[in-house]
């Protein structure tokens, strides 16, 4: 049916995303996956919350997966924040790509 699809489509949206202070660019939103972030510090707190409890959420930073409230530890250049929100079979990517200057 519609209704459960429109459902599940919500189910894997993030509610909240955020790193630290950082500006994420755009501006968050659930519909927009990929963002960008600059930073000159050496971590920041990665906390990520899926719209719908019954989902799960994967972080990852630089391929090492992490907890959302968990701090990251950024290498000079780019870094690759993955959040996966996942809820039954259905999943959903969000990408921060953050680079942190000298």
């Amino acid at each position: 049916s519609i209704a459960s699809d429109t459902a599940a489509g919500e189910g894997v949206n993030l509610a909240t995303l955020s790193i630290g202070s950082l500006t994420l660019t755009p501006a968050f939103d659930a519909d927009t996956t990929a963002y960008t972030a600059t930073t000159t510090n050496a971590t920041n707190t990665v906390t990520a919350t899926a719209a719908d409890a019954e989902a799960s959420v994967t972080i990852t930073v630089n391929g090492s997966e992490h907890t959302s409230g968990q701090a990251a530890t950024w290498e000079t250049g780019e870094n690759t924040v993955t959040i996966v929100v996942t809820k039954g079979t259905a999943s959903k990517n969000y990408t921060v790509t953050v680079t942190k200057g000298e």
